[in-house]
């Protein structure tokens, strides 16, 4: 992303606050991108957690993502959605386009996955346009923005957790993302697997038994065959998620690095998902190894 670059902003989940979403799209002007916004990206339809119909919203974003001027496409916000557009988009249509950049979390992670999917791409996670580290203050919050610049040029330092909940180094493609979204796509044509690679898991205001029953699906579901390390995120408003966390991952027998700033909250580190990373527990860091195309999954 440089100076002079297109990039659009679409909601392919739930409507942004205007306001919010206006500071955010002036932020990025600030960088001298040009911004272009999908046309429904404030609607509201008759469900009002939802921006604009499926078929609007899986429009603007299969139009960003095809359009060759736009080199990079943010979601404006999370909320619920994405998944629902997973069978709405036309995959060949957006293979053909090439490869670009998706940036986005929470919700978003329905589109991470299939991205990696049905298109081969790395995405990245981090944090939108509209969302408050970026577009509340008077500016952004200067750690979140700084790093999502930096990964945006590929430069992004390692992320550090604070605890370590099983030992030992890790090194794979990355995956994962929302723990309720990766629960919630099981027994469909995009349920994960980690199989030969690392998995991030972050959440937000889920409860032990909650975080206890998806871990547990994911399980049952196979996603976890043969992961090679898990790095946690962020658990805001999940009280102490580490005795079930332990409990149902340590198992597994492969690294736990915990306690990531990635998810939900502040600040918001950004990571790279389908591209090469390493967990290391003695330096308590997942970094990216993303040096060039052919790192991609």
């Amino acid at each position: 992303m440089r100076p002079g670059d297109t990039v659009a902003v679409v909601s392919p989940s739930g409507p942004p606050d205007a306001t919010l979403l206006a500071r955010g799209v002036q932020r990025l002007e600030g960088l001298g991108l040009k911004v272009v916004t999908g046309g429904s990206a404030l609607d509201r339809q008759e469900l009002p957690y939802l921006a604009g119909s499926d078929e609007a919203r899986a429009a603007d974003l299969q139009a960003a993502w095809c359009d060759p001027a736009v080199s990079v496409v943010f979601c404006s916000r999370g909320g619920y959605g994405a998944a629902r557009l997973l069978g709405l988009l036309d995959w060949d249509a957006m293979r053909a386009a090439g490869p670009k950049t998706l940036v986005g979390s929470s919700d978003i992670t329905a589109l991470h996955q299939a991205f990696g999917a049905e298109l081969g791409v790395p995405t990245l996670h981090g944090p939108m346009p509209a969302c408050n580290l970026l577009a509340a203050g008077e500016e952004p919050e200067p750690d979140t923005w700084e790093h999502l610049l930096a990964a945006l040029e590929r430069q992004a330092p390692p992320v550090t957790g604070d605890r370590v909940l099983a030992p030992g180094r890790a090194e794979g493609v990355l995956t994962g993302g929302n723990l309720s979204l990766l629960a919630s796509l099981c027994g469909t044509r995009h349920q994960p697997s980690f199989e030969g690679g690392l998995v991030l898991l972050e959440d937000i205001a889920e409860e032990p038994y909650r975080i206890d029953r998806m871990l547990t699906q994911l399980l049952r579901a196979g996603c976890f065959e043969g992961v090679r390390g898990i790095a946690l995120g962020s658990w805001v408003d999940c009280e102490d998620p580490y005795p079930v966390l332990r409990e149902r991952l340590l198992p597994l027998g492969v690294p736990v690095l915990a306690g990531l700033p990635v998810g939900h909250g502040s600040p918001q580190m950004s990571v790279w998902l389908g591209a090469l990373g390493v967990i290391d527990t003695e330096s308590c860091s997942l970094a990216g190894l993303f040096r060039d195309e052919e790192q991609a999954r």
